[in-house]
């Protein structure tokens, strides 16, 4: 929003979509703070019983997941295709659906090994700076592992396709909330030590915050560089909040 902001005064996107994505990110909100309130609140529980609590609310986290596809890629599709007349790409020809595979399959490698690289590079270096593993997980990590979608919803922002930018944006949080964390709970009884879905209490307040925010920014389908401005404070004072929050 902001690099967008600086070259166009006002920039438009999808209502119907941006409300969805928000309304995703807010179930996935409710589904941290559900687990975080049994364990904080309810009397004479177990470990056994709250990985029960988390295991079935990773069963609708994940199908919410897959059915959000649907809605996005079928039954409602043409309201995320966006506005064709936003950009200044007219003229240039489209890839074919060949090299189009073949260059994000090649892309998508690359960037995995990059990411591999850089994040086994920052423990060091985080040591050496006093980074919590807290702060490393939640803001190095997560800057470093997304590299390619934060640089690809600026460069299409640039080219006035917000609504593009926002699917970006917003997509790549879900896809960890609904679905990278479900799995991983999943995948956690596989191998006989189930996960659990509890985050502390500063935590849940972090994710909350950040939902709220994105929800009112997103509400009247169009943006400017002020609340691209916006959208970093708040991220730039939770990290600082995460720097200094004891290990």
């Amino acid at each position: 929003m902001v690099a967008g902001g600086l070259k166009y005064e006002r920039q438009k996107f999808n209502q119907t979509a941006a409300g969805m994505g928000a309304s995703l990110l807010l179930l996935a909100a409710v589904g941290l703070i559900i687990p975080a309130l049994f364990h904080f609140t309810a009397v004479d529980t177990d470990e056994i019983l709250e990985q029960e609590l988390s295991l079935a609310i990773a069963v609708i986290l994940f199908g919410t997941y897959v059915l959000s596809l649907m809605f996005s890629l079928k039954t409602h599709k043409h309201v995320f295709r966006g506005d064709p007349r936003a950009g200044d790409d007219q003229g240039e020809k489209p890839w074919t659906r060949n090299t189009s595979i073949v260059v994000l399959t090649g892309v998508t490698v690359l960037v995995a090994l990059m990411s591999e690289l850089l994040v086994g590079a920052l423990e060091p270096t985080a040591d050496r700076l006093g980074m919590t593993q807290l702060f490393i997980g939640v803001i190095l990590v997560a800057l470093v592992g997304n590299a390619a979608e934060h640089s690809t919803a600026v460069m299409v922002a640039l080219k006035n396709k917000m609504d593009l930018a926002l699917g970006i944006a917003v997509g790549s949080s879900l896809q960890i909330a609904l679905l990278v964390a479900p799995v991983l709970v999943f995948a956690s009884y596989a191998f006989g030590a189930p996960l659990d879905l509890i985050f502390t209490p500063f935590e849940v307040a972090a994710v909350s915050m950040s939902v709220l925010i994105v929800g009112f920014v997103s509400i009247d389908g169009e943006s400017h560089w002020m609340e691209g401005v916006m959208l970093v404070g708040v991220y730039l004072m939770l990290a600082i909040a995460f720097y200094f929050l004891p290990a």
